[in-house]
């Protein structure tokens, strides 16, 4: 008998998710029973304080697992009984697995910018880029492109200490030199082969650009998380001057297709699941 799975997302803001679709469409190929459910903060007027609360119901309600987006990534660290090494090593969880009385804790988001970072950017230099935010999708991101070679990162965040924390995470696991906190965006732009956006910052309800469009050039690679909508701001001023660009849709599919098999134990297909990204309009 193939497996029943009941999953949901946990965020702030996630009407506009393509996830629910994406799962749900490959259960349907697999022949599985595969519900999705959003649980968006903004409507319900929680808060991460609601995590707690919010983990128990799920398990009384017999969830199979949940995914985790903004702002819940790092806070939802302690409520979890196990975490994988990914997600212990990054310091952040977007994919909860519950099983035999346990919450346990991974990290699909690096693997799943890795294999975008691959599948489109992979002839690029990298010998210095910098990314802009230090959160949970941060964090995965920074291990992503420290893993793929890139020589030396440089971390903006409105929260300093943040990023400090996130250096020094890298530090410990990549060895000193590699990732530090920027502290000139126009001099650290100027400098770099890469940019990469992991902050919000462009999504339909938080429109705009993390950089101002006078820092970037046609030389830059341009790298994006947001994939509602698939072109930002960002996106669309970078390939104005030419830039070669990876938009958010990469990350949220091959993060998707991870979690696909955490859910379920069942292998998804990866192009399937990208072309029915495609096919969803921006």
């Amino acid at each position: 008998m193939k497996p029943r799975v009941l999953a949901g997302l946990i965020g702030a803001g996630i009407q506009a998710s393509r996830t629910p679709a994406l799962h749900e469409q490959e259960g349907d190929a697999q022949g599985l029973r595969y519900l999705y459910r959003l649980i968006d903060l903004e409507p319900l007027q929680l808060d991460i304080n609601a995590l707690p609360d919010l983990l128990q119901a799920a398990e009384q309600m017999n969830f199979t697992g949940l995914n985790i987006t903004y702002p819940c990534k790092q806070a939802i660290l302690p409520l979890l009984d196990e975490l994988s090494d990914e997600a212990r090593g990054i310091g952040a969880v977007n994919t909860v697995v519950f099983k035999a009385g346990k919450r346990i804790g991974h990290n699909t988001d690096c693997l799943g910018f890795a294999e975008g970072f691959r599948r489109n950017l992979q002839d690029v230099v990298r010998r210095r880029v910098v990314q802009m935010g230090a959160g949970g999708a941060g964090a995965a991101v920074a291990h992503a492109l420290l893993a793929e070679g890139v020589e030396h990162l440089s971390i903006f965040d409105v929260d300093a200490s943040r990023a400090q924390d996130l250096a020094d995470n890298l530090a410990h696991c990549f060895g000193p030199g590699r990732a530090q906190v920027g502290t000139h965006l126009e001099n650290a732009i100027a400098e770099a082969d890469g940019l990469v956006n992991t902050t919000p910052m462009g999504m339909a309800k938080l429109p705009g650009t993390p950089v101002p469009p006078a820092l970037l050039h046609a030389q830059l690679w341009v790298a994006e998380i947001v994939y509602f909508p698939l072109e930002t701001e960002l996106l669309r001023n970078a390939r104005a001057l030419g830039c070669r660009t990876l938009d958010g849709g990469n990350m949220a599919v091959f993060q998707a297709v991870k979690a696909f098999e955490l859910f379920s134990g069942v292998v998804p297909d990866a192009h399937r699941m990208l072309a029915h990204f495609q096919s969803m309009k921006s």
